[in-house]
């Protein structure tokens, strides 16, 4: 039995290790393995760092020691480990007198726990790597360092991928933007995907090398927003690069800058069906967590998207048998005189969003742009129409019937987070230019029109008493989209609104989702606070549920990662003898 003599504790005679090879106790909450290897003795925590499988199970071989679950090598003198995929294995003060060995239970410490948990995220990204991903989530947060988390994700995401603004940082944004309507327990789980999914988008990417900005005294806004619309337009990357640049550096006021970006994603219909508006208005959603200092670094990485992009005008569906390029170019070109008829006479409180999208989702084309000019030149904000065309698009999704083929998912996908953008952005920066996004999503929902043949009904409350747990059981039943919208309605008749977003986040935050999941919940969450307390809200909830539910149950991995990672840092043992 181990005695204690001051801070160290006694394990045992030095023969007795010598014979033995090694010990094994227990001291002040941890398992603690001393051995002894050509003549040293050597103390480390016994819980592999990598899954907790006893080391004491291990082989000592030339200082090295193997943990013999998945290889981890780690270096007897300092407990630091060979190899990336597992964390450093915490080393403890021993020695040896008057041919006793002693052993202090408190660690040798390194660096600070804020820095040894920043240096892991930085080698999780790197290697890509899931398990240190979890724990650096877990280390990090603990400590109160979210923002960290973020921001180091995010330069990470830009500057390792030279094809520009990933999917992995749509995922990061969103996720950060969920954050308050999660449970706590769940807000560790969704940065973590986010960071899983910006290390798998960076994974054998060249890295971005920056160009500098222009040596110049002009200062001059204007100039700026037509010299990159023009260089998106003729597709010139490294000079639209320059130019934004230039522009954030001299300072330019963000409203500026952000008026530049959104007005050319706009110059061109619905660009790469509707994803590079999409990235934009999220790149300057992530600056609002990292902060604008960095935004010279994040913003150009989306002009590759920019100036890739496919143009819907050049497209067969946008041409015929409407040619919805023609009808709306009269439009746009009128578009700043009728918003200067509609600030003559303000609409002041407009409550027709219900009825807009009514005509959105049935009209025609024609029906459709008439009405949205008459609104205009009739003072409703513009913020309001792009709302309702954002409550139009994710009506989609609540009439989808199951008998069309799955991939057209997506299509009612691309409209409600493309909406969602424009309505986002033009509550950041309002423009006519971007104001043309009102009438591209329109369009947009209106070309989705046969996914609703037939119209699924929207469902009406039923005489059941629902439990969240009722809602959690749908997803793990393939197919069970009707079902699943029954169940929500039924918790929202309730009024369990909160629950419900609690428990679409969970559902999705334990799937192995895939990107365009996590931009459906967060785009509906966005607009479902734009229409709390009205059926325009609680619509929104139940699309967003059917179109989850659809892409569920998957095998459910990486949750399974995060859970080993978070056991572990609470000490629990995942294997029998640890």
């Amino acid at each position: 039995m181990a005695t204690e003599t001051t801070t160290a504790v006694r394990v045992c005679s030095l023969a007795e290790l010598e014979r033995d090879r090694f010990r094994v106790l227990s001291a002040e909450g941890r398992v603690i393995l001393v051995l002894i290897d050509q003549g040293q003795v050597f103390a480390l925590d016994n819980r592999c760092p990598h899954m907790g499988f006893p080391l004491h199970r291990g082989t000592v071989r030339d200082g090295i020691l193997t943990c013999h679950w998945h290889h981890a090598k780690f270096d007897l003198a300092g407990g630091c480990t060979l190899d990336p995929f597992a964390d450093d294995v915490p080393a403890f003060p021993v020695e040896v007198r008057d041919g006793d060995v002693y052993v202090d239970p408190h660690p040798i410490a390194r660096d600070d726990r804020r820095q040894h948990w920043s240096r892991k995220l930085t080698e999780g990204l790197e290697q890509n790597i899931r398990l240190v991903l979890a724990k650096s989530v877990i280390g990090l947060d603990e400590l109160g360092a979210t923002e960290d988390v973020l921001t180091e994700a995010a330069l990470f995401g830009v500057q390792n991928r030279d094809s520009g603004w990933s999917t992995g940082l749509s995922i990061l944004t969103a996720m950060a933007n969920v954050l308050p309507s999660l449970t706590p327990e769940d807000r560790r789980l969704a940065l973590y995907h986010g960071l899983v999914h910006v290390g798998q988008s960076t994974a054998g990417q060249p890295p971005s090398f920056d160009l500098e900005p222009l040596d110049t005294v002009e200062t001059r806004p204007e100039r700026y927003v037509d010299w990159f619309r023009r260089f998106v337009d003729s597709r010139s990357q490294d000079a639209a690069e320059r130019t934004l640049r230039t522009a954030i550096r001299l300072g330019l006021p963000q409203t500026d800058i952000a008026t530049m970006v959104f007005a050319a994603c706009t110059d061109h219909l619905y660009l790469d069906e509707g994803h590079s508006l999409d990235f934009a208005n999220k790149a300057f959603e992530l600056l609002d967590h990292t902060g604008w200092q960095h935004a010279e670094t994040i913003l150009p990485s989306i002009i590759p998207n920019l100036v890739r992009a496919t143009r819907m005008e050049e497209t067969s569906s946008w041409r015929h048998p409407v040619d919805l390029p023609s009808l709306l170019a009269e439009t746009f070109r009128d578009l700043d005189d009728l918003i200067g008829e509609g600030a003559a006479h303000p609409a002041g409180d407009w409550g027709g969003h219900e009825a807009l999208a009514e005509t959105i989702l049935d009209a025609e084309p024609a029906t459709t742009v008439a009405a949205l000019r008459d609104l205009i030149r009739e003072g409703v904000p513009l913020t309001e129409l792009s709302a309702a065309v954002a409550y139009a698009a994710a009506r989609r999704p609540v009439h989808f019937h199951v008998s069309n083929e799955f991939g057209d998912w997506d299509t009612v996908h691309h409209t409600l987070t493309y909406t969602n953008a424009v309505d986002q952005a033009l509550r950041r920066a309002p423009s006519s230019l971007l104001a043309r996004g009102i009438f591209d999503g329109a369009m947009s929902v209106y070309l989705e029109r046969f996914l609703n043949v037939p119209k699924q009904p929207i469902p009406t409350p039923s005489s059941a008493s629902r439990a969240p747990t009722d809602l959690l059981a749908s997803f793990d039943i393939q197919g069970q989209v009707d079902e699943t919208a029954q169940v929500v309605t039924d918790l929202l008749a309730a009024g369990r609104h909160k629950d419900v977003i609690r428990t679409l986040g969970h559902a999705l935050l334990r799937e192995d989702a895939g990107f365009h999941q996590f931009q459906i919940y967060e785009a509906a969450l966005r607009q479902y606070q734009r229409f709390a307390g009205t059926p325009a809200g609680d619509h929104v909830l139940i699309g967003a549920a059917r179109f989850l539910t659809a892409h569920s149950p998957t095998v459910r991995a990486a949750g399974q990662t995060f859970d080993i990672a978070a056991r572990l840092h609470r000490g629990e043992a995942l294997h029998g003898d640890a």
